[in-house]
């Protein structure tokens, strides 16, 4: 009998920076593997209502009126289906910025007993300003319109060179595939090291 729930694995960081990367890649070196959970695939077409339904641009992504009336939606169903998920004795992986969560020590272990409790890994994917918007222009998603329209803004918000005060794994994705490849299979093996920032 499974004396605590099975692992909860965390992908956040800022929009764009690599997380449904550095997600498919973690996934495969996992055993079992977890069951994915991703916002965007899970609350697409019921952000697109809301925004519609208040007249909002459907490039807004971030901000306090989204906060308030989409992500926590989408958060709190995120958590709800993790922790009936993990409980049956099935892994789960989260992919979303989770930014409030993962930037205010309080938040993240209220969080982690939301999810059910400890094992909570959190996997921070950290890329530098320059090349996330360069990556965000590059793809040209209508849903990144309100991020570089108000860059400086959404840089502040996502500090996404700035470490996360609580336990993590960094991936910096601004290298090659291979070296992305390789921090995951360091995180992976059964050695590896957890940043605690303090």
């Amino acid at each position: 009998m499974r004396s605590s729930p099975a692992p909860v694995w965390i992908v956040a960081g800022a929009p764009g920076a690599g997380k449904t990367t550095v997600a498919d890649l973690l996934r495969t070196g996992l055993d079992p593997r977890p069951a994915l959970l991703d916002k965007d695939v899970l609350f697409a077409g019921f952000v697109t209502e809301v925004q519609d339904a208040h007249g909002r641009s459907r490039g807004e992504r971030e901000g306090p009126w989204y906060d308030e009336h989409v992500k926590i939606h989408e958060y709190t169903g995120m958590t709800r289906a993790a922790a009936q998920i993990r409980a049956s004795g099935c892994p789960v992986m989260l992919v979303a910025p989770f930014t409030t969560q993962i930037r205010d020590p309080d938040r993240w272990y209220a969080w982690i007993a939301d999810l059910g409790g400890p094992p909570v890994e959190l996997v921070w994917v950290s890329l530098a300003p320059d090349l996330l918007r360069r990556r965000l222009e590059e793809r040209g998603s209508p849903l990144d319109t309100g991020k570089l329209a108000d860059w400086e803004t959404f840089v502040e918000r996502m500090q996404p060179t700035t470490p996360p005060p609580v336990p993590h794994h960094r991936i910096d994705t601004s290298g090659s595939m291979d070296a992305v490849r390789r921090q995951i299979s360091a995180l992976t093996s059964p050695a590896r090291d957890t940043d605690t920032c303090r």
